[in-house]
């Protein structure tokens, strides 16, 4: 790996309305952010759900055994619930970037468990929009790949012309 590469290039940070999952479990909570109020990644509407996720924030929600039913404890008529006992902070964290004196959590984080278990990023929780930069950078040749029924570079074009809304 090169010097300037980190293993988190490529990758997002993870707010509050993300998942998480444990390896044993079967149920995937999103995340709880108690560590901060102030800073949100990506968010015009609904702050709240995109909190950034540090590594103090060991909580889920829903509360009590956040991951469903545990493969470590079988039963005779299935599993027991989960006991979550987190062991520590996030690792994996994204050192770079720190909110509040405290790194942030992208998609590569990981918490493990007292009990042996390991729990990860499912979902980072932040959705992709389009908007007129990214049309205007997109490679056509590379778009043209995964959408051919779209010419974009149409859309580039008239993209470049004056909008007369704000002449």
């Amino acid at each position: 790996m090169s010097e300037n590469l980190s293993e988190h290039d490529g990758k997002h940070f993870v707010i509050q309305k993300g998942k998480a999952q444990c390896n044993q479990g079967d149920q995937f909570p999103q995340f709880k952010v108690n560590s901060h109020q102030k800073h949100y990644w990506n968010s015009r509407k609904t702050p709240e759900d995109h909190l950034a996720v540090t590594e103090d924030d060991i909580q889920f929600n829903p509360a009590g055994p956040s991951f469903g039913k545990c493969k470590l404890k079988p039963t005779s008529n299935g599993y027991l619930p989960c006991a979550f006992a987190p062991a520590g902070k996030w690792q994996k964290t994204y050192p770079n970037v720190k909110v509040m004196d405290r790194s942030c959590l992208s998609e590569i984080s990981e918490l493990m468990c007292s009990t042996g278990r390991k729990i990860t990023v499912k979902e980072h929780g932040q959705t992709s929009t389009i908007n007129r930069q990214s049309i205007t950078m997109a490679d056509t040749q590379s778009y043209h790949m995964i959408n051919p029924f779209l010419d974009l570079k149409e859309s580039q074009e008239e993209l470049e012309e004056p909008d007369p809304i704000y002449e």
